[in-house]
């Protein structure tokens, strides 16, 4: 399994970003696609995540309205757009899949059952 995120970058708070995570060696339909961020010195947070078998997306309280998920399954990525950035948005950014399990549906934004993890993309928010 492999992951590769992109679309990082510098923007200036009040904007936005679209980052993109494409996915190859699993059968994307059984697997439930995560982001998850971590700022310096800080544990990983699950900012959002969709589940490709039936569409169901799940976000983090402190994105909810602000960051929407997507996914396009012919094309075995995930897309998340990301609008009204502040700077306590800045993180190193990860995409990461899980295959479905009870521990999963229970904490599906909880690091625990993803298991395939990719690079990360910076994202940095200046005030």
């Amino acid at each position: 399994v492999q992951l590769v995120e992109s679309g990082g970058g510098l923007v200036q708070a009040g904007g936005s970003l679209r980052l993109s995570c494409a996915a190859s060696g699993l059968l994307f339909d059984a697997y439930a696609i995560g982001w998850f961020r971590q700022a310096p010195g800080k544990d990983y947070e699950g900012v959002s995540c969709i589940s490709n078998s039936d569409g169901r997306t799940y976000y983090g309280d402190s994105v909810k309205g602000r960051f929407t998920i997507s996914s396009d399954n012919a094309k075995n990525t995930v897309y998340l757009e990301m609008n009204s950035l502040q700077p306590e948005d800045t993180a190193v950014y990860y995409c990461a899949a899980a295959q479905y399990s009870s521990s999963w549906y229970q904490s599906p934004l909880g690091t625990y059952d993803y298991d395939w993890w990719g690079q990360g993309t910076q994202v940095t928010v200046s005030s």
